[in-house]
């Protein structure tokens, strides 16, 4: 039986992933929407979109995490009323919401994994904003509405940390990298997958609707995916030098530790993410990361 995609945010990191998953499933039918398709802030063209589709799949959001703090308004109009748009078309067309949230709305004070329930507390514009379009799907979509916390996401599709140090390393000898911030990163062709193989479970009734956590297992530093980067990619990890969060003032504070907890999958029979430096091998296999490490390489056996 065929089912009916809308993935909104189409052209982004996230978003392209998702849509060349889907491509691969003989019973999606998919529609993609990027940004410039569909303004989620426009209630109209949002309910237009979303009629006639099963499953709707959230990637359009404010990602800017500075740029949030210094235009929380705006952000809030995106990742906020814009999600409370989608959950609103969604609960009056009866199709199911995946939506994309972040580990930001926790205050990462924790020294134990956040799990799915834990007391949320965001300590910036951004994770605000995001803690918004969370509770709008919570009460508009009680029995029909996921949010999937997502974190530290990479890939192919878009700036990422992993591009960044792998084009760096081309130029710079060394690089001062952060060694106080603990999460887990994630690929965004695994947390595409995942979220397929929810929006599959869920309309079956074999997955409970509410919050779970799409992150990788394990945990690691900024510090320390950098040295596996490099590694991997046959470059010197001694060539990455740990600083404190200090050295790198930003507009908006960063949680010192965003890692996230995974029980909700095993209550849906679904496996969670594998672990970050098993993903990161993955991804530095494909092509596009594997060119970025191939012209690191060169420029380091430059005389």
């Amino acid at each position: 039986m065929t089912t009916s995609w809308l993935v909104t945010g189409a052209r982004g990191l996230l978003g392209r992933d998702v849509l060349a998953e889907l491509a691969a499933d003989p019973d999606a039918a998919v529609t993609g929407l990027s940004r410039d398709q569909l303004d989620i802030t426009d209630p109209a063209a949002v309910r237009a979109a979303v009629a006639g589709h099963r499953v709707v799949v959230n990637c359009a959001a404010w990602t800017d995490v500075d740029g949030a703090e210094r235009s929380e308004e705006a952000a809030t109009a995106v990742n906020g009323t814009g999600v409370r748009h989608l959950a609103r078309a969604c609960a009056d067309s009866g199709a199911l919401l995946l939506h994309i949230s972040t580990d930001y709305v926790f205050p990462g004070d924790a020294r134990q994994p956040y799990p799915e329930d834990a007391v949320t507390g965001p300590v910036n514009a951004y994770g605000r904003s995001k803690l918004a379009g969370e509770r709008a799907v919570l009460e508009l979509l009680p029995h029909t509405g996921y949010i999937v916390r997502t974190a530290w996401l990479y890939g192919a599709h878009g700036p990422n940390f992993v591009a960044t140090m792998l084009e760096l390393a081309a130029r710079r000898e060394t690089l001062d990298v952060v060694a106080d911030q603990y999460g887990q990163p994630t690929w965004s062709r695994a947390l595409a997958r995942q979220l397929a193989a929810l929006g599959r479970a869920a309309p079956a009734g074999r997955a409970p609707a509410g919050v779970y956590h799409g992150t990788a297992a394990g945990h690691t530093t900024w510090y320390g995916l950098a040295r596996e980067t490099f590694r991997l990619s046959g470059l010197d990890p001694e060539r990455i030098r740990p600083v404190s969060s200090e050295k790198f003032p930003r507009p908006a504070p960063r949680p010192a530790f965003g890692v996230l907890g995974h029980g909700k999958w095993q209550r849906a029979g679904l496996r969670s993410l594998p672990r970050w430096d098993d993903q990161l091998t993955s991804a530095l296999a494909t092509p596009a990361f594997a060119a970025l490490a191939a012209a690191a390489r060169t420029s380091d056996e430059r005389p």
